[in-house]
């Protein structure tokens, strides 16, 4: 040892300045190393603290979560949203379904078209019912004098019926049955029947200033929107007679024809309605006839003519009657 001293002292004094210069550095360096490698287990223990902001950071999707809890709130209230709005639009499909289902299209577009078919359909069928009454009441006012029978072409054997002031005069005896209405077929329509439009057979005939429709049988006066079924007017003459007409006879030498409650005899111009002759029998009465009460006994009336039923060659018919004031009292 002590020889390394004495070595160690006769060194230059230069190369012992290095050794002193390479000893401080060296232990400077292993303090900088040491120091290095807390900084490094600092590092780590960083990098192993950053995993747990990381994890932190990680359960920031938890608040994303929250967060995204929060857009599923935002959605579920944009749902709700969508929701009301869906209910919105249900009450605006109630407020449709309301309004324009029940108020417009069954009030509104309904009463306008139920409006129609009230007004057009059942008003018209109304206001023409009562243009009907108006238009069989104007022609029978208007031809009210035609529309009693004519006198019996023969007198009279049988007493007559009274009641209440009236007499009515039959050549046969009372012999009640059921009315039962007769159909002339599928272009014949009873007084008051209404249709809107007029065939293309339809011929005109004007009697007292007023113009009728004459088709197959049938006479019509113009009404609202169409044309209402009257009584055949006296005077009317046609060229042809309908079909399934029947032939009455009136006395030994005349005889009418009948079809539908209309009378028609034969004239230069072919076929002129009359007024029925008292006495006159027909099997049928179409419809349209009433039973009327008179006293005891039941009596068909068509327009102003009283039909008596009675019985002839086995046969349910019926009589024209004659009505006459009782002046003997």
């Amino acid at each position: 040892m002590f020889n390394y001293i004495l070595t160690w002292t006769k060194l230059p004094t230069q190369l012992v300045v290095y050794l002193l210069f390479f000893t401080l550095t060296s232990s400077n360096l292993l303090a900088q190393l040491g120091k290095g490698q807390p900084k490094a287990g600092n590092k780590a223990q960083m990098q192993k603290s950053k995993p747990a902001i990381n994890n932190n950071k990680a359960s920031l999707p938890s608040s994303n979560a929250r967060g995204s809890n929060n857009g599923n709130a935002n959605r579920i209230n944009s749902g709700n949203i969508k929701t009301e709005g869906n209910k919105v639009s249900n009450v605006g499909n109630k407020t449709n379904n309301i309004g324009s289902g029940n108020k417009k299209t069954n009030i509104g577009s309904g009463n306008n078209s139920n409006n129609t078919n009230i007004k057009t359909g059942n008003k018209v069928n109304i206001d023409n019912s009562k243009n009907n009454n108006v238009n069989i009441n104007v022609n029978n006012s208007t031809h009210i004098n035609n529309g009693y029978p004519r006198g019996s072409y023969r007198p009279y054997t049988r007493p007559p019926y009274r009641y209440g002031g009236m007499n009515f005069y039959c050549h046969f005896g009372y012999s009640y049955h059921p009315y039962r209405p007769f159909y002339w077929g599928p272009v014949w329509h009873p007084w008051g029947f209404f249709i809107t439009a007029m065939a293309a057979t339809a011929i005109i005939i004007s009697i007292e200033n007023q113009q009728y429709h004459y088709d197959q049988g049938v006479y019509y006066v113009a009404s609202n929107g169409g044309y209402t079924v009257v009584q055949a007017p006296v005077g009317a003459t046609i060229t042809t007679l309908p079909p399934n007409t029947q032939t009455v006879v009136v006395n030994e030498t005349v005889n009418n024809y009948y079809y539908g409650g209309t009378y028609y005899e034969k004239s230069d111009k072919g076929y002129t309605v009359v007024p029925p002759t008292a006495g006159t029998i027909v099997e049928n009465l179409p419809e349209g006839a009433k039973e009327e009460k008179v006293g005891d006994q039941i009596f068909m009336k068509l327009g102003e003519v009283y039909y008596q039923p009675i019985k002839k060659d086995g046969k349910d018919m019926y009589e024209v009657v004659t009505v006459e004031k009782d002046d003997s009292k």
